[in-house]
Order: C-alpha cells, then structure tokens, then sequence
C-alpha cells in the first residue's frame, strides 16, 4: 500500500512539476513590448482592460464595446492608440470562453493577426480578491482580473480552426441540439401510450419499429382498434412496410387487437388527445429524418458528406 502511495504522490508531483513548467514558458512569453488586454464578455456590450507585463494597469479608462463590427473596430483602435502610447510592439488579448459570446469576436481578433488566448473563469473567480479584497460583479474589474490572470500564464491558446473542424463543430452541436428535442419528444409519447393505450408496449417492446409506427398513426388507440379484423390490420401495415402479412406480421396483429379489448386506458378527452399525439407523432418523425441527414453529413465516406 505505501509503493502505491508512494507512486501516486510522485506522480501527482511530476503532473505539478509539469503544469508549473507550461505556466512559466507561459510567463516567458509575455516581454516587456506587450499590451495585456483583458476583455469581460457579455450578450450586448463587452468591456476591456489592459496592463503591462508586470500586471499594472495602463489607463484608468477601460473601453465598452458593442458585439458587432463597429465595436469590434473600436476595440481595435483603442489598442493600437495605446501600443503606441506605451511603445508596445505586441498585443495578447484574454477572455473566458463561457458561452457563446465571446466566439466572434475572438476568431475576429485572431483573424486580424492578434493573439487571443483563453483564461479559465475558475482562475477569474479565485483571483478576484486580488486586487480590491472584494468578489463583486464588475465588469471593468472582471476585465482587469482577467488582463491580471493572463500576466501571469494561467492561460491557454486559441487557435482558429480549420473550415473543415468548424464544419464538423457546427454539425455535432447541431446534433446535439436536435438529439435533445428527440428525447424529450420520445418521453412525451412514451407518457402519452401509457394514459391511452398501457398495454401497446406488450406488443411492441419497440415503439419505434416500422408496425408500431405504422399503428400510431393510423389507430393510436383501443378504441380505434375496436371493431377491427387481423386481415384489416395487416392491410393498414402494408401502406407502410413490406412484408406486412408475415407469420410475424399476423401473429402482430391479433395481440394488438387482443390488448386493445382488454386494454385499461384513459377515454377522457380522447378526440384532443389524439390531436396532440399526431402533431408529436409527425414533429418526432421529422426531427428523426433531420437527424439521419445530420448523420449522413457527419459521414467522411458518404456521397452527400461535406468533407468527401
């Protein structure tokens, strides 16, 4: 137990050793020629700071920005004015990459040749007190930290990727996005199926399979299936499906029907009912075939694929 321990402590210490190493030839980077801009980020109006290499604070007046091209330039200009009032050939700029809003405007900057880095905003949050001894939201105050936190290398790199990478990027969380509505769809009808009709999942422990999608749309309920012959249900199976009449297929159909007499499910409000469950039905099948578009794209060897 104590070689484990042993173990585990010296490589805790070579994992320290390391980090404080990337920390320093962080440090090293930042001379005594660059302009530290430090920018708070937010919805509408982003506020920047600057200092120099040793932390302190250059101008007592930090500048507002707007998210949008003018503000974008007036930021630029407010850091060339000041370059070359301190005589500062470089400019590295830091923001926390919480959200989205600070995308933009960093690929801008990096469009423009500058050096953008990111700062962790737990390392904002805990070097907050650093200067003022006070943790309240400010944001010249937050930009300054932050201007601070880069100063001293707690930093990493943004880099601007590739078309391709950003391609794929928008893909995924494009997925992502549609994967979420699908879930919460599939729990709606999941929820719907057992108020109306508790006993469909005894015929189809799938609810998502070519017959039982077939049944959904068509007779969603027992009372629909009330009535109906196993010749019938086949023939409705059939507009949907191959090889509807299988011995599967009929075997199917009369345990659907079996459970629809038998079945407990709630009757209230029913014609509503059913009007709710056919606009989740057709959203659900919609949102499935954006899905397996998204997939085919996301492919490299599909025909379609936007990197082939």
């Amino acid at each position: 137990m104590m070689g484990l321990s042993t173990t585990h402590q010296g490589g805790a210490l070579v994992m320290k050793f390391k980090q404080s190493e990337a920390q320093n030839q962080r440090i090293e980077r930042i001379t005594t020629s660059h302009l530290i801009v430090g920018i708070d980020m937010a919805k509408e109006t982003h506020v920047a700071q600057v200092t120099n290499y040793r932390g302190i604070v250059l101008t007592n007046r930090h500048v507002s920005f707007s998210n949008s091209i003018e503000g974008f330039e007036k930021l630029h200009r407010w850091m060339e004015d000041l370059q070359q009032k301190h005589r500062m050939s470089k400019v590295i700029i830091g923001m926390e990459p919480t959200g989205h809003y600070w995308w933009n405007l960093a690929n801008w900057l990096t469009h423009k040749g500058l050096q953008v880095v990111l700062v962790n905003p737990a390392t904002t949050k805990r070097n907050k007190e650093n200067r003022d001894n006070c943790q309240s939201k400010s944001d010249p105050k937050d930009a300054l930290v932050i201007a601070d936190v880069v100063s001293r290398g707690f930093y990493y790199e943004h880099t601007k990727q590739t078309h391709v990478f950003q391609r794929l990027r928008t893909l995924m969380s494009d997925r992502e996005f549609w994967v979420t509505n699908s879930v919460r769809l599939q729990n709606r009808i999941i929820q719907w199926l057992d108020i109306r009709f508790p006993e469909f999942s005894l015929v189809f422990k799938d609810w998502t399979c070519k017959r039982s999608m077939a049944t959904l749309k068509e007779l969603p309920t027992p009372q629909d299936l009330a009535g109906r012959s196993t010749p019938e249900i086949v023939s409705m199976w059939r507009k949907h499906m191959q090889r509807a009449g299988s011995t599967t297929g009929i075997q199917k159909a009369a345990e659907l029907l079996a459970q629809a007499r038998r079945s407990v499910g709630d009757v209230t409000a029913l014609t509503e009912a059913k009007q709710d469950f056919v606009r989740l039905i057709t959203e659900f099948e919609r949102i499935m075939d954006m899905l397996a578009d998204i997939e085919k794209h996301l492919d490299p060897h599909g025909r379609s694929a936007p990197f082939h």
